[in-house]
């Protein structure tokens, strides 16, 4: 669905720059020689990286099931030249590159900043994920969602690696779990928790997420998602006519839910996506359910939404008054909380990427999605996704295809947006 981006930016933001129009830190970035050797190494190396997206690709990452793919992740970035950490609790593979800023948070250290691609696909286990390539194009499930995030990484580190360009900050490459659908951003929550290597922050947060030269997500679009139960103990439709129906209550409380005013701004959606329940026609359901989400712009509308949701399940479904006999249960469990959030256009990193993106010839696109960078955002660390190059259709379906127009420079374009990222975050020693 259109959103009108505009309403997300402050009114005396600056204007995003023209394709072309220059920079004055991005034109004098691409005078040093180390940042011209790094962009030749990417196209001079666009072979190797098309063959680690297509290898990725292959290795089932079904949801809650990235373990393989992550272990093949581990091995790449090793051979990319970096620095791997660990493999944390949840699956998260985390890498450091040499030659960046020494990153030691047990110390209390500088923060780092962050590059990251997420692991995991849609598609469920026991799904074909051959690869098929035609000269530019590559078909497969996942192939640029996100596996094309992931090869664009390795891509990046190893031309960081290589061709020389230094950055101050720690420079931390991380390959996430749990981004897509029910995983709910499990892999990136658990990387900032108390208990995560990021739990002390970051300067900021930069996710790779499939094709593209000019989009650039810079305000998370938050949702919660739910599953309501009503139960009763059920009975033959004539007999036992007049037992509580689980059904009726609840096509009741979807319909109030339904009359329920939704702002247009903050843009804000409800939409019942799968129920059922009931074991033949003429017996009165011992159990009926429903899963529907809420999605918005803005994190207060999410929690108002919440408390309506909970005030029309219970006002309909479990009314005060009744006898005993006649009340219904309610079980109301929310399936997955992606929080909304904001990276302003006027911060330094979101400037790093439109500058970044008219060095390579491209017109910035800012705009909103769910993504990895939903969660740093809502704690207040800056944070993007933007696209890793070429073009790309049919996500989320066995079909997915990738083809490779200006695979490269959507890579140099990440790589410009991590250097002018660090001259602009990291503290000068």
């Amino acid at each position: 669905m259109p959103h009108d981006w505009s309403r997300l930016i402050p009114s005396d933001a600056p204007s995003t720059p023209k394709a072309g129009a220059a920079d004055p830190r991005a034109a004098r970035l691409l005078e040093h020689e180390s940042v011209a050797r790094a962009r030749a190494h990417l196209y001079e190396t666009d072979g190797r990286t098309l063959d680690e997206q297509a290898a990725l690709a292959a290795v089932p990452a079904p949801p809650f099931g990235e373990a393989e793919r992550g272990r093949f992740m581990a091995e790449l970035m090793a051979d990319s030249g970096l620095d791997v950490l660990s493999t944390d609790g949840v699956g998260n593979v985390v890498a450091h590159l040499p030659g960046s800023g020494e990153w030691a948070p047990e110390s209390g250290g500088a923060q780092p900043l962050v590059v990251s691609a997420h692991l995991d696909t849609v598609f469920p286990a026991g799904t074909d994920t051959t690869v098929s390539r035609e000269g530019e194009w590559l078909r497969g499930p996942g192939i640029s969602d996100d596996a094309r995030g992931l090869a664009a990484l390795l891509a990046l580190a190893r031309a960081l690696r290589e061709a020389g360009p230094r950055v101050r900050a720690p420079l931390l490459f991380v390959a996430t779990v749990g981004e897509e659908g029910a995983g709910d951003l499990r892999g990136v929550r658990h990387l900032f928790s108390p208990e995560g290597l990021l739990s002390g922050g970051c300067l900021g947060f930069l996710s790779l997420d499939g094709a593209g030269l000019r989009r650039i997500v810079n305000a998370g679009l938050g949702s919660l998602r739910y599953r309501a139960t009503v139960r009763r103990p059920g009975g033959h439709s004539w007999v036992d006519y007049g037992t509580p129906n689980p059904i009726h209550a609840l096509t009741r409380a979807l319909d109030d839910l339904t009359r329920v005013p939704l702002p247009r701004t903050p843009a804000t959606t409800l939409s019942i996506g799968r129920w059922g329940g009931g074991t033949s026609v003429n017996a009165i359901p011992t159990e009926a359910w429903v899963e529907f989400e809420v999605r918005s712009e803005a994190e207060v509308e999410l929690s108002r939404m919440d408390l309506e949701i909970r005030s029309i399940l219970d006002r309909v479904i479990s009314p005060s008054g009744r006898s005993r006999r006649r009340v219904l249960s309610l079980d109301l469990a929310i399936l997955g909380r992606r929080p909304a959030g904001v990276t302003s256009e006027r911060h330094p990193l979101v400037q790093a990427a439109v500058a970044a993106t008219s060095a390579v010839g491209a017109t910035a696109d800012l705009g909103l999605s769910s993504t990895d960078a939903n969660f740093p955002m809502s704690l207040g660390i800056p944070a993007i996704t933007i696209g890793a190059g070429g073009d790309a259709g049919q996500a989320h379906t066995p079909d997915e295809w990738y083809r490779n127009v200006d695979g490269p420079a959507g890579i140099f374009r990440a790589l410009l947006t991590v250097l002018l990222a660090d001259e602009a975050l990291a503290p000068r020693v």
